[in-house]
């Protein structure tokens, strides 16, 4: 029902009416109001055209002062920035320079109104790609984190929840480790930042530890004695700290001993050294008669015949020593270089950017 209707159907009398207008049809009396607007915009625009230049010029400039901004690299020389901060720098800060000439545009446009829908559109997409990517952005954000941080180096032995190997490179994604076993491991960075890390090679001294047991009815201060000038004896023992040995705990049958020492792992190798502390103090203790008996189980057979030489009561079979006055050859305890020289090859082999090298 059309307006004209509607007005002649409220007066006083009217019990019908007939509606016999007809649109119009004519093709120039629609295009009429929308020549007219079109005209109306073209000559405001030209009106404007100086103001809409400069405008322009401003976000021009803010652009041009951005970039310029984002290639001066000695602040960042100067505040001892990485790479890979540096470079988020200079593109947000190319970004927040052309974001602001672009808002002082819409200022000199007098189109305010604009500028605050781009920011309300501009926030819920950056929600909604949040919500997207939040993985990717977090694992980002973790790798600048851990490059700002620098808690270890490319080759550093490093141990995350149980994980243990040598850092290949610390991407924007993830951190490449290679494990001792000789494969290539890639932990999530937001992983690393939340988990407990352990570096072995921020510290160039490392202390090893080790059990044996010995008999109760022997001289424990003469054993432990022995026990010390025999790890003092080993070149890559270190004197300062010094070795230390401790009676852990009495034992049914034993008294347990734990031996701590430290080595440099710049000259000696961990694996190697502990090996070597194991076996000298065995072959000391051999050679001393010193005795390490294993835990002794009383078996009660019930209806079996006893074998021959199987009676309670015979003598075992004599434990084998090293025959006194044999001098004791060290084994090698230098640096193991082959997972070292695998991680070399590692690096060569791949193109991935590394954070950690600025």
């Amino acid at each position: 029902m059309s307006t004209a209707e509607q007005l002649a159907g409220r007066l006083d009398g009217v019990v019908y009416v007939v509606n016999e207008l007809e649109p119009e049809v004519d093709i120039a009396s629609r295009l009429n109001p929308t020549i007219r607007k079109a005209k109306e915009m073209g000559q405001q625009a030209v009106r404007k055209l100086p103001i809409l230049l400069i405008a322009l010029l401003v976000v021009f400039l803010f652009r041009i002062l951005g970039g310029w901004l984002s290639r001066r690299r000695a602040w960042a020389r100067i505040a001892g920035m990485n790479e890979l901060s540096t470079s988020l720098l200079q593109r947000f800060m190319k970004l927040a320079m052309t974001v602001l000439g672009v808002f002082i545009a819409l200022e000199i446009l007098d189109a305010t109104a604009l500028a605050g829908a781009i920011l309300g559109v501009a926030g819920i997409a950056g929600i909604a790609l949040g919500f997207a990517f939040r993985n990717i952005v977090e694992n980002y954000l973790a790798g600048i984190l851990l490059s700002l941080r620098n808690p270890f180096s490319t080759g550093d032995a490093v141990g995350i929840e149980g994980v243990s190997g040598k850092v290949i490179r610390l991407t924007s994604r993830d951190t490449v480790l290679m494990t001792f076993d000789g494969n290539h491991l890639r932990i999530p960075n937001s992983k690393i930042i939340t988990s407990t890390l352990t570096n072995y090679t921020r510290n160039p001294l490392r202390r090893f530890d080790f059990a044996i047991g010995v008999s109760v009815e022997l001289d424990i201060l003469k054993v432990r004695e022995l026990a010390m000038q025999t790890l003092n004896s080993l070149e890559s023992i270190l004197d300062d700290p010094p070795p230390m040995i401790i009676i852990e705990e009495l034992g049914d049958s034993t008294i347990n001993m734990r031996f701590f020492a430290w080595i440099d792992q710049r000259r000696s190798d961990f694996l190697k050294s502990k090996s070597e502390a194991i076996r000298l103090v065995k072959v000391a203790f051999d050679e001393a008669g010193v005795e390490m008996p294993e835990p002794i189980y009383r078996v009660h057979l019930r209806g079996t015949e006893v074998l021959d030489g199987d009676q309670p009561g015979t003598d075992s079979p004599p434990r084998r020593t090293t025959p006194a006055g044999k001098p004791v050859i060290a084994s090698d305890t230098s640096v193991d270089h082959s997972i070292d020289k695998q991680l070399k090859t590692a690096q060569s082999i791949d193109d991935e950017p590394n954070l950690l090298e600025s």
